[in-house]
């Protein structure tokens, strides 16, 4: 058994550090389908990061050490997220009683340093994303609390690998109603947590409607590669969350299971680009709604699942 835990604690690693830029790649490419384009290469954020690595950061004399600090701390507490989420039908390798209160928090901390590093360079647009980016993450969180609350009344258990294992594909028989409530809510603070349309847009050039992009304009080279990959690991959490949701069933085939999971992932990657094709980004004053509305999902799959005391 524990010669299996670390095969598959070995493959979750090299997933992790290898898989997720393929989905924003993906991504772009079926935006571009949309568009009637034959659009960038699907690995084109691979040569993007192999490009940044080899440039030189350059970094402003009125910034301190938390400008320097803040894409590192991103990209690691997105790796420690990502060893929490249990991936491929398996346990996660990091995973304890209440790691799901670290895997909350620990996102949370590297959006409080992406902050504060955009806040560090004393530029008032950066500050404007800061403000905008704390606002909509005050709105976001508790939809995911309260998904991991439904979760956890489900499984029985605080760990990530008992909230999305098993007892996902037992409560889809007799919980089927707030499940696809959290799906639908998860769906939504996917789009709003990486900075997706309808909530931001990743490719804009205008600062006064940009969010995340504006925070992370001073940065450059590693730097700005490990937002990055920051940003492309964060969004293969959640989409791994999403499937690990939809998907709760194994095969009992190791291989196989990885394989349906990083196929799952790749759907997910799909579906965002379609949504975002096929909608315009809402004006900021629209998005506290979408949000606040999410809430209300989440709120009524809880509000479901106590009513049918039974269907735990």
């Amino acid at each position: 058994m524990t010669h299996s835990f670390s095969i598959h604690s070995l493959l979750h690693i090299v997933v992790i550090l290898f898989f997720p830029p393929l989905l924003l790649g993906v991504i772009n490419r079926t935006k571009a389908k949309f568009a009637g384009r034959q659009g960038q290469p699907i690995l084109q954020t691979y040569y993007d990061l192999a490009k940044l690595l080899r440039k030189d950061s350059v970094f402003s004399e009125t910034t301190t050490w938390v400008f320097r600090f803040g894409p590192v701390v991103g990209l690691v507490t997105a790796l420690i997220a990502a060893l929490i989420v249990p991936m491929g039908h398996a346990s996660a390798p990091l995973s304890f009683t209440g790691d799901v209160i670290l895997f909350a928090y620990v996102l949370a901390l590297g959006r409080f340093f992406t902050m504060a590093a955009a806040l560090d360079t004393g530029s008032a647009f950066e500050g404007m994303g800061a403000a905008r980016e704390a606002t909509f993450a005050c709105l976001a969180e508790p939809v995911l609390f309260l998904g991991l609350l439904v979760l956890s009344r489900i499984s029985g258990s605080l760990q990530m690998t008992g909230l999305l294992g098993e007892a996902v594909a037992i409560g889809w028989t007799a919980s089927a109603a707030p499940l696809l409530l959290i799906v639908a809510s998860w769906f939504v603070v996917l789009l709003v947590e990486n900075c997706r349309i309808p909530f931001d847009d990743p490719n804009t050039h205008l600062e006064l409607t940009m969010i995340h992009e504006v925070m992370v304009l001073d940065h450059s080279g590693p730097a700005l590669g490990a937002i990055v990959y920051g940003a492309a690991l964060k969004l293969f959490v959640f989409s791994g969350m999403i499937v690990n949701l939809v998907l709760p069933f194994g095969t009992g085939i190791a291989l196989f299971d990885w394989v349906l999971f990083l196929a799952g992932t790749l759907l997910v990657a799909v579906v965002v680009g379609t949504a975002e094709s096929v909608m315009a980004r809402l004006k900021l004053v629209e998005i506290p709604k979408l949000l606040i509305g999410a809430g209300v999902v989440s709120l009524f799959a809880v509000i479901l699942l106590l009513s049918n005391p039974g269907g735990t």
